[in-house]
C-alpha cells in the first residue's frame, strides 16, 4: 500500500514542477469548475428574489390575493393545492352550519388551520375525494337524529318548509377530542408537532399573531438572561411557543421525515431578536432556506443563528453583547409562517438549544 501512495505522492509532486502540466490542471479545474459557479450565480439571483417574499404561505392559502410572479414554484404549487383544498371544504362547512342550532357553529378558521398543518405541501396525502374531505370535517361536530324544519320542491316546483327528520350538528370545542377523531379517521395519530404548528396558524389567522398570550407583543422588552449568562432571543415565554424542536421531523413543507437543525420559535413578524451571548457578527445576509439571517460567533467554539428574519439590524463584523437587538422576525426563506429559527453549533456541529437557553 505505501509503494502506491509514494508513487501517487511523486506524481503530484512532478506535474505541479512542470509548467506545461501546471496549465493543463489549471483548464481542467475551470472546465470541472465552470458549470458549479454558473449553478451558484443562478442559485443567488434565486434566492435574491425570493428576499422579498416575506408575506407567509399560510396567510396566501387563507386569501384569495393574487399570487406574486416570483414566487417560487414549489410555495404556488402547494398555496394553490391548498386553495383547493379549502374549495372543497367550505361547500362542507356550509352545510354543517345550516345543521346547527341556535349560537353555536362551527371554528371554519380552526378547521382549515388543522387541514393546513396536516396536508400543507404533502403530496396528495390519501386519495383526496369528497369522502376524504367529508370525513375530515365530520370530526370537528357531533351528529344527532332529531326533528326539524327542511325545505323541500312542491308539486308545482315551489319550495316549501316542513316538519322532517335532520342530522343536527353540534360543533366539538374539545381539541383532544378533536384530534382523537381525526387519528381514528385519517389512520394516522396526529403528532404534537403538527398540533402545535396547527395553534400558531391558527393564532396568526385568527389574531394577526402567533399566540393570544401578551408576551408575545412587540417592542423593546428587556432580555432574559439565565444565570450561565445564556439570553433567550425571544424572551422568557420562549418555552411556550416552540412549534418544533431540533432533530427529526416531518418536514412541513416537503412532508417527509427529515433533520431540523434548530429550534423554532413562533413569533409575530416584527419582534425583536436579541443575541444570545456576547460575540461578533460573521454573517448578516440571506441565504435561501434560511432567508434572512444572522451568525454570530461567541467564545469557547459556540455559534448562534438567527433565521427568516424580515429585517437585520447588525452587520457583519460588529460586535454584540447578550440581549442586544440583532433582528426583527419574519417569515423569509422556506417557511409556512413567521417565526424565528434559532440555532447553536458548537465546533460548528448543530446542538439542541434547548441545552443552552435559560
Amino acid at each position: 500500500m505505501a509503494a502506491p501512495v509514494a508513487l501517487l505522492a511523486k506524481a503530484a509532486t512532478l506535474a505541479l514542477t512542470d509548467e506545461k502540466a501546471r496549465k493543463g490542471i489549471g483548464w481542467c479545474i475551470v472546465a470541472i469548475l465552470s458549470p458549479i459557479i454558473v449553478l451558484f450565480a443562478l442559485l443567488c439571483s434565486v434566492a435574491a428574489g425570493t428576499a422579498e417574499h416575506n408575506v407567509s404561505a399560510a396567510e396566501f392559502c387563507f386569501s384569495d390575493v393574487a399570487l406574486p410572479a416570483d414566487l417560487p414554484e414549489e410555495y404556488k404549487a402547494s398555496i394553490e393545492n391548498m386553495r383547493a383544498h379549502f374549495g372543497e371544504l367550505d361547500a362542507l362547512l356550509e352545510d354543517i352550519g345550516d345543521r346547527t342550532e341556535g349560537d353555536e357553529s362551527l371554528d371554519e378558521i380552526r378547521v382549515k388551520a388543522i387541514f393546513y398543518a396536516l396536508f400543507f405541501g404533502a403530496e396528495e396525502p390519501a386519495p383526496f375525494d369528497s369522502d376524504v374531505y367529508q370525513k375530515f370535517v365530520d370530526c370537528f361536530a357531533t351528529f344527532e337524529e332529531t326533528t326539524g324544519t327542511i325545505t323541500e320542491t312542491d308539486d308545482d316546483g315551489n319550495e316549501v318548509e316542513v316538519e322532517g327528520t335532520i342530522m343536527a350538528a353540534t360543533p366539538i370545542t374539545d381539541l383532544d377530542e378533536i384530534y382523537q377523531k381525526l387519528s381514528e379517521a385519517l389512520g394516522a395519530e396526529v403528532t404534537a408537532e403538527q398540533k402545535s404548528n396547527a395553534e400558531s396558524i391558527y393564532s396568526l389567522i385568527k389574531y394577526g399573531a402567533p399566540s393570544g398570550d401578551e408576551s408575545w407583543e412587540t417592542g423593546d422588552n428587556a432580555p432574559f438572561v439565565g444565570a450561565d449568562g445564556f439570553c433567550s432571543p425571544i424572551g422568557a415565554n420562549w418555552r411556550s411557543i416552540v412549534t418544533s424542536e431540533f432533530g427529526y421531523r416531518i418536514d412541513p413543507i416537503s412532508g417527509q421525515s427529515d433533520g431540523h437543525s434548530g429550534m423554532d420559535l413562533a413569533v409575530p413578524q416584527g419582534t425583536p431578536v436579541r443575541a444570545a451571548l456576547p460575540g461578533t457578527v460573521i454573517v448578516a445576509g440571506y441565504e435561501g432556506s434560511y432567508g434572512n439571517y444572522v451568525m454570530i460567533e461567541h467564545a469557547n467554539n459556540l455559534r448562534t443563528v438567527y433565521a427568516h428574519c424580515s429585517q437585520l439590524t447588525v452587520h457583519s463584523g460588529q460586535q454584540v453583547q447578550a440581549g442586544t437587538v440583532v433582528a426583527l422576525s419574519g417569515a423569509t426563506g422556506r417557511v409556512t409562517g413567521p417565526h424565528l429559527h434559532f440555532e447553536v453549533r458548537v465546533n460548528n456541529q448543530r446542538t439542541n438549544p434547548r441545552y443552552y437557553l435559560p
